[in-house]
Formats: C-alpha cells, sequence, structure tokens
C-alpha cells in the first residue's frame, strides 16, 4: 500500500489534515472540486487513507462517485454525520474523525476541545493532528463514537438554530436564553433519534453540549450555513413525522 493520503476537499479542514499528513510523513494528493476522481484513482489505486472534507451538501454526491476499493481506506468529518450517510452508499466501517476545532481565512485553527476519531485509520488521523499540535483522543467504541456524533450535531444545530433567533455568541445564549437552547435542543435530539432509530440519554448530550459552550463561550451562535441547516433538519423532522414546534416557529418568523 503506499503511504499516500488522498484529501478530496482542500478547504480550511482539508488543508489543516493535508499539514498534518505531510508532518507524519504521507504524500498528499488533493482532489479539488470539478476533478475526476475515477482518473485519480487509477494512478492511487492503494492510498493509505482517502479522507472526504467537503462541506455537508457535496457528501453524497462524492460518496456515489469513490471507487469501491477506496472504501476501506475512508476517513470522514462532516457536520450533521451520521451512519446512515455512509451506509446509504453501500460504506459501512469509515474512519470518523468529529472535529473540535476551527479554521478561519487567515487564521491558525483553533481547538474547543479534543477531537474523538474511531476506525481503522483513528492513529493515523490522531498523529497527524499531534503532529501540529491539535488536541485529539482515539475512541475504540464504536456506540461512544455515534454519541460524539450525535453531540457535535446538538452542539452545530442547537447553536446555529437559536442564532438566527437571538445572534450572539454561544455562552451568551447559554447563560440569558437558557430556555430557547434547551427547547431547540430537545427538537434537535428528537430528529437524532429519528436518524439513528435510537433514544439517548439526554442528560449526559446537554451536559456533553454545556462542555461545548463553556470551552469557547465567545464562539458565534449562526453561520452563514445557519438558515441551510435549520431547512435539512426541518425535513429530516417531515420524514420523520416529528412535530419539533421550536424549530417551526423560528422558521416561519424567518422566512424558511
Amino acid at each position: 500500500m503506499e503511504k499516500t493520503a488522498v484529501i478530496i476537499g482542500l478547504g480550511q479542514l482539508g488543508r489543516i489534515f493535508a499539514g498534518g499528513l505531510l508532518r507524519t510523513g504521507h504524500t498528499v494528493v488533493p482532489i479539488n472540486r470539478g476533478d475526476n476522481i475515477k482518473q485519480v484513482a487509477e494512478h492511487h489505486a492503494n492510498p493509505q487513507l482517502v479522507l472526504v472534507a467537503v462541506a455537508e451538501t457535496d457528501l453524497h454526491p462524492v460518496l456515489s462517485a469513490l471507487p469501491a476499493r477506496w472504501h476501506n481506506e475512508l476517513a470522514l468529518l462532516q457536520n450533521e454525520l451520521l451512519p446512515r450517510d455512509w451506509e446509504a452508499h453501500g460504506i459501512f466501517d469509515p474512519t470518523v474523525i468529529s472535529v473540535w476545532f476551527e479554521k478561519k481565512r487567515g487564521t491558525d485553527a483553533k481547538p474547543l476541545l479534543s477531537s474523538p476519531v474511531y476506525g481503522r485509520h483513528a492513529h493515523l488521523l490522531a498523529a497527524a493532528l499531534e503532529a501540529i499540535d491539535l488536541p485529539v483522543h482515539v475512541v475504540t467504541d464504536r456506540e461512544q463514537m455515534l454519541w460524539e456524533l450525535v453531540r457535535k450535531n446538538l452542539y452545530i444545530l442547537t447553536t446555529n438554530i437559536a442564532g438566527l433567533a437571538v445572534g450572539g455568541d454561544v455562552g451568551t445564549l447559554w447563560h440569558k436564553q437558557r430556555d430557547l437552547a434547551e427547547a431547540i435542543a430537545a427538537d434537535v435530539l428528537d430528529i437524532q433519534d429519528a436518524l439513528t432509530h435510537r433514544p439517548f440519554q439526554r442528560e449526559r448530550l446537554m451536559r456533553g453540549l454545556a462542555d461545548a459552550i463553556a470551552a469557547d463561550p465567545a464562539h458565534a451562535c449562526a453561520g452563514r450555513t445557519a438558515p441551510a441547516r435549520l431547512k435539512r433538519a426541518l425535513q429530516h423532522a417531515d420524514q420523520a413525522g416529528l412535530s419539533v414546534p421550536t424549530l417551526r416557529r423560528i422558521a416561519a418568523e424567518h422566512g424558511i
């Protein structure tokens, strides 16, 4: 097997991982939007890692285009990620990392929490992040990693959707608009339960949300993707027949 890492998507996060993989001695092969994945696969049939670092909306088209021989080397890092996303493409055991650092144009990567990573290439990704001084830890239990994915989804969706309603930062939201945050979180967790076909222990997840907020209380609530996140959440709720009243009220107020 080649000591090669194919990275699909060289945005802010993709470039961070590329830097870490280069530090650990890998040859990095980038695939950008519009590049032909199958042509790259012809020249790199057996890479050690194939990391998909595209935006959430691009994930499914990329997974559908992946050669089957790359499936075992796949790693995923998107927000709003759940097993149903990769299983829909006949992929059943990818490496998955829940990224708890952010990278904005012109700034260094800023960690909030240690990023959990699970799967066949967990130690490879952990070594890459450690090489560039970003906190990371390997998770060895599949159910724990699912919890980590739901926790990240809870944080992203709750804070982004709340930001549409009240703006501001996550610390102010949590300390001065707690009722709103908890109402949104309850709707989000109803959706996560439906998407994973299991109920989660909500008190533990809410503690996980509080820990993430406390790690960077000045973090802005709503980013530019917040309306799209709310729209996707409502689509999932409609498919599952969920009421999610707080999400629907915020959507109505903002014409979403």
